[in-house]
């Protein structure tokens, strides 16, 4: 097997220039079966595997931008979702950050820390370790012993700073009386969230290495499926007519209507076929 104790991946932070990030990842062996006399072994690549995967998941993206935007549609104007101070100050949060990024100079050691922050932190809950760290203004890198598409990925699935500032507010809410200032938390989600969300928009055109060593495919399928989830859960909690499970079961209804259309189609071309 070829060695894989030294891969190199980079990534592009500044449009103009580029930095590299070094994971090393430690080789592994594959017990090797006898074939039987007959059959010729057979190796498939992981893209390829990967790239299936990502065909697969394109229903179930379907399936659910069709009902978060009916349930938001349906939260917004017809439970009057919009009226509420969460709504109002998230938006607000999320405006203001959206209006910085295209007019103010980008913050981009910022992100490039949470980056690699963020990978770092996937790292260590799988029981990996990082031996170096490193972050600039042109870019940063970890050097890890363990890597997969999931670290690799987290970043742009993860809204870091929104994450902490939620566990600081709760951290804080166990020996102070935060309520006062829950819309303040609303308007900071908003802005972090829309740090995350604009940054990672404007990652993603870049080459990332980060997206190419798993298939391009696939991680942006991975990239807005997960980011789409968040989204929901959002929703969800901000609307008090909206439920989980209410909300489940008209994903199911629509993931069930979505394959029956296919499997119509499908039908429809196999049977033009043979006539």
């Amino acid at each position: 097997m070829p060695n894989l104790a030294a891969t190199k991946r980079k990534a592009v932070i500044n449009p103009q220039r580029e930095t590299t990030r070094r994971v090393r990842v430690a080789p592994y062996v594959v017990p090797r079966l006898r074939p039987r006399p007959g059959f010729a072994s057979l190796t498939v690549p992981t893209r390829w595997v990967k790239f299936v995967v990502a065909v697969f998941l394109l229903p179930i993206c379907a399936a659910l931008s069709q009902t978060f935007f009916t349930a938001f549609a349906r939260a917004t104007l017809a439970q009057h979702l919009w009226t509420g101070e969460e709504f109002w100050f998230f938006s607000l949060g999320a405006v203001l950050w959206v209006i910085a990024f295209f007019g103010l100079p980008r913050p981009v050691i910022l992100y490039v820390f949470g980056h690699e922050l963020t990978h770092a932190l996937w790292v260590w809950l799988m029981g990996g370790r990082v031996s170096r760290f490193r972050v600039g203004p042109e870019g940063g890198h970890i050097v890890t012993n363990r890597t997969n598409f999931w670290i690799a990925l987290a970043p742009y699935v993860f809204p870091l700073y929104s994450i902490l500032a939620i566990l600081t507010y709760g951290a804080l809410s166990l020996a102070y009386n935060m309520q006062p200032y829950g819309r303040l938390l609303y308007a900071i989600i908003g802005v972090t969230w829309a740090f995350h969300f604009t940054f990672t928009c404007w990652m993603i055109p870049k080459n990332q290495t980060d997206l190419s060593d798993h298939g391009t495919f696939f991680s942006l399928v991975v990239i807005y499926l997960l980011n789409l989830l968040l989204l929901c859960a959002m929703l969800i909690l901000a609307s008090p007519h909206l439920t989980f499970a209410s909300f489940g079961r008209d994903l199911v209804a629509n993931i069930a209507t979505f394959s029956q259309k296919i499997f119509d189609f499908a039908s429809f071309v196999l049977s033009g076929r043979r006539s």
